[in-house]
């Protein structure tokens, strides 16, 4: 069995980050991916926020035009709310394009990335092995690391349209749909990304009867104009995991729970995270000393997200149509409509982390 510096289980976007940054600094990486081909199994949305464009050398090809508007939807899709921002806001990526790109820079650092690779591995261990697997990781139980108890799961569907209006980002807040969460259409005039995600044990029925169930009632939805793509998944909205690093390895993405508890975003964190991740492990196999390994603490993180997990708590509570359209009698207030905005088009997504220790 060969052995290196790092193994970095999973290539998403979070261990692709890790890989190469470890890797610019000189350290023996491989990266084990289950998947044979990094276009199949994608499940997130691909929505990159403001902040994270601002900060972050995201290839521009792979992004779709800005989306400035927000219209929230009460169940009855009467009297929605509309917010619009007068900077870009989001902007959807081409996600097997984006994974192409983070291969591509993980392998021209150094990286050796080995796709249909399953962990633990009989080719290959590490001095350090970090955990970038999933909502439900395999390494942080391996590891005797917390793990993500608190998940959404959600279903997708992805497809052209033939472009014309305004990008929008339609949200639908309807507990029979989607409990503790929302049903959305990404629509930024060249895909539509149609989807929904809930609480799995309050979900009516199965997922994909409630999405067709979605496109049939929403009277917003852009028709498909080429072949349509599924996604799905679990999400994990219970807030940075306490314990994510030990001697022998630590998390980063959704195996560290790095996911916006509100609005579960999670493409910002797992950026950011990934960047800390490579600065402390870097250190730590330099200098062999544990107590690097503080300066990585989920615990830490995590008080940075009370008022979200508290919102989190909130929106789970709400069990019938009757509350949420109570609640959108306060958004229709300037108070509520300037907390909506806040929370859509605030900076405080996650918090920064230094470039260097």
């Amino acid at each position: 069995m060969e052995m290196v510096d790092v193994v970095v289980v999973g290539a998403g976007l979070a261990g692709l980050r890790t890989a190469r940054s470890l890797a610019e600094q000189g350290f023996d990486v491989v990266v084990c991916e289950r998947r044979g081909d990094l276009g199949v199994g994608i499940r997130t949305t691909g929505i990159f926020v403001r902040r994270t464009l601002v900060d972050f050398a995201v290839p521009d090809r792979h992004l779709g035009p800005a989306v400035r508007r927000v219209v929230l939807y009460p169940p009855s899709l009467r009297g929605p709310v509309e917010v619009v921002s007068e900077r870009d806001e989001f902007r959807v990526a081409d996600m097997e394009g984006m994974y192409a790109h983070a291969l591509a820079e993980a392998t021209a650092a150094g990286a050796r990335v080995r796709l249909g690779v399953a962990y633990p591995s009989t080719e290959v261990t590490g001095r350090f092995t970090i955990g970038a697997d999933g909502a439900r990781s395999t390494v942080a139980r391996r590891l005797g690391l917390d793990t993500n108890r608190r998940l959404l799961i959600g279903a997708e569907e992805v497809y052209p349209v033939g472009g014309g209006g305004t990008p929008t980002f339609h949200c639908v807040v309807d507990p029979r749909l989607a409990p503790g969460y929302l049903a959305w259409v990404v629509d930024d005039g060249h895909h539509a990304h149609v989807g929904l995600a809930g609480l799995p044990e309050r979900l009516s029925a199965p997922l994909p009867k409630l999405l067709r169930a979605f496109r049939a009632g929403f009277p917003d939805l852009p028709e498909p104009a080429g072949p349509v793509r599924r996604r799905g998944g679990p999400i994990p909205v219970g807030g940075v995991l306490r314990r994510i690093a030990c001697p022998d390895g630590l998390l980063v993405g959704d195996a560290a729970g790095a996911v916006s508890p509100l609005t579960a975003g999670g493409l910002d964190p797992c950026l950011r995270m990934a960047e800390l991740a490579a600065t402390v492990t870097g250190d730590y196999l330099r200098t062999g000393d544990a107590d690097v390994l503080r300066h990585y603490d989920g615990a830490a993180l995590r008080a940075r997200f009370r008022v979200r997990l508290l919102l989190r708590d909130a929106l789970s509570l709400v069990r019938g149509p009757a509350a949420a359209e109570a609640a959108f009698t306060l958004l229709r207030t300037p108070p509520g409509r300037s907390a909506a905005a806040r929370v859509l088009f605030g900076d405080g997504s996650f918090p920064d982390v230094p470039a260097r220790l």
